[in-house]
C-alpha cells in the first residue's frame, strides 16, 4: 500500500493557527464508516450518538512544558524538547536538541541556575539521552521556564497567553506527554457531566504522547514505516469498568487516536481489558480488524499521516478521503486546533 494513497489537497488557511473561542464551539462531521453518510453539527451533538451503558474513553495524559533553551559553555544556543524520563528516573532523560552543531557526549547544556544537562549519548534515532545536574527536579525546572510544546504546523511567532491553558485537555492529571492529545480539547466539564447523565460511564486512560505524532511516513511503502512506542497506563478500577461495560453489550467510543491505540494494545483475544502499564508500538492501517474500539472522535489529521491511516482502517481509505473533501469545502478547520469527526458504526 502506497503512502501516497493517503494524500489530499488542503488549503493552508484551513490549518488552525489558534483554538475556538471556546472549547465547545468546535464544528464536528459525523461520519458513518460503513455507506459514508454525513452530518455537520456542533460537539454537543456528540450525545446524540452515545447511549446509556456505552464507555466514553479519554486520556488524560498532561502535556509538560517540555521545550525550553539553554546554551553550550561556548555560548551557543541550544533547543531542548525533553521526551522522557529513562527507565522512570529524574535522573536521566530523553531530549530532542536543536542548535547549530549538535552537542557531543560530555557536552554541557545549562537552562538555568537551578539545571544543567550532561550530554551522555547521540542515538541513532535522533534522542540525545543526558543527565540532570542540580538540586532541582526536571519536571519543577520545566514548570518555572518551559514552553508547551506546540506542533509545528502551528506558524506564531510567539505563545499566546492562553495557549498553556488551551493545549490542555479539562480532565488532564498525569503529566507526561510532550503532545496534547487533540480530540479531548473540546470537551467541558459541563458537556462530560451531561454524558454521564446519560448514563455514558466516562472511562479514563493514560498514554503519554511522544514526539512520533508529527513525524512524517517518509517511505513510499505503508508497511515499511516505524512507530514510536509511548508509555502507558491503565487502572484496575477503568479496566473493571470496560469489562463491565463490554459484558452489558455497551460500546466503547474511544476519544483520540492515542485512546485507540491503547485500548487496541491491551485487549485481549476475548475482548476484554487487563490493567497494568507498558509501551505501546502499535501501528494501525488497512485492513487492520479493530478488537476493543466501537467508535472514534477524532480531530481532522495531515495528508499521508498514521492517523490518517488508522481512522481508513476503521471506515475505508475512499470513504475518509471523500469526507475530507466534504470537510475541505465546508471550511471546517484542521489539525490541533481544529474541529472535529465523529467515527460510528450506523448499523450499530
Amino acid at each position: 500500500m502506497k503512502t501516497s494513497d493517503f494524500d489530499f489537497d488542503l488549503p493552508e488557511e484551513l490549518i488552525a493557527q489558534h483554538p475556538a473561542e471556546r472549547r465547545d464551539a468546535s464544528r464536528m462531521l459525523a461520519l458513518g464508516i460503513h455507506r459514508g453518510g454525513l452530518r455537520h453539527a456542533h460537539i454537543r451533538d456528540v450525545k446524540d450518538y452515545l447511549r446509556e451503558g456505552d464507555a466514553l474513553v479519554l486520556n488524560n495524559t498532561r502535556v509538560i512544558p517540555a521545550r525550553t533553551y539553554g546554551h553550550k559553555a561556548t555560548g551557543g544556543k541550544v533547543e531542548c524538547l525533553f521526551i522522557e524520563p529513562v527507565d522512570g528516573s529524574d535522573a536521566e532523560w530523553l531530549v530532542m536538541m536543536k542548535s547549530s552543531h549538535r552537542p557531543k557526549p560530555g557536552a554541557v547544556i545549562t537552562l538555568n541556575d537551578d539545571l544543567s544537562l550532561e550530554l551522555l549519548e547521540n542515538r541513532a534515532d535522533g534522542l540525545n539521552r543526558v543527565k540532570a545536574i542540580g538540586e532541582q527536579s526536571v519536571l519543577k525546572t520545566l514548570d518555572e521556564i518551559g514552553e508547551p510544546p506546540l506542533p509545528p504546523y502551528i506558524h506564531r511567532d510567539h505563545l499566546c497567553e492562553d495557549d498553556p491553558e488551551r493545549y490542555q485537555t479539562v480532565y488532564a492529571k498525569e503529566p507526561g506527554a510532550v503532545a496534547a492529545p487533540t480530540a479531548g480539547l473540546h470537551f467541558t466539564p459541563e458537556l462530560l457531566e451531561e454524558i454521564r447523565d446519560l448514563g455514558v460511564k466516562v472511562v479514563e486512560l493514560t498514554l503519554h504522547v511522544g514526539p512520533g505524532t508529527f513525524r512524517p511516513v517518509k517511505t513510499d511503502e505503508v508497511e515499511a514505516h516505524h512507530m514510536d512506542e509511548e508509555r502507558y497506563l491503565v487502572t484496575e478500577e477503568n479496566a473493571r469498568t470496560l469489562n463491565e461495560v463490554k459484558a452489558a453489550g455497551g460500546r466503547i467510543i474511544a476519544v483520540g487516536s492515542t485512546s485507540v491505540r491503547t485500548l487496541e494494545t491491551i485487549v485481549r483475544v476475548d475482548g476484554t481489558f487487563p490493567h497494568g502499564d507498558g509501551r505501546s508500538g502499535i501501528y494501525i492501517y488497512p485492513p487492520y480488524k479493530f478488537k476493543a474500539v466501537d467508535g472514534i472522535l477524532t480531530n481532522f489529521h495531515l495528508p499521508r499521516s498514521t492517523l490518517m491511516m488508522m481512522m481508513s482502517a476503521f471506515t475505508s481509505r475512499e470513504i475518509l478521503l471523500a469526507a475530507y473533501v466534504e470537510a475541505v469545502r465546508e471550511k471546517y478547520r484542521f489539525f490541533s486546533y481544529g474541529d472535529c469527526m465523529f467515527l460510528h458504526d450506523e448499523s450499530n
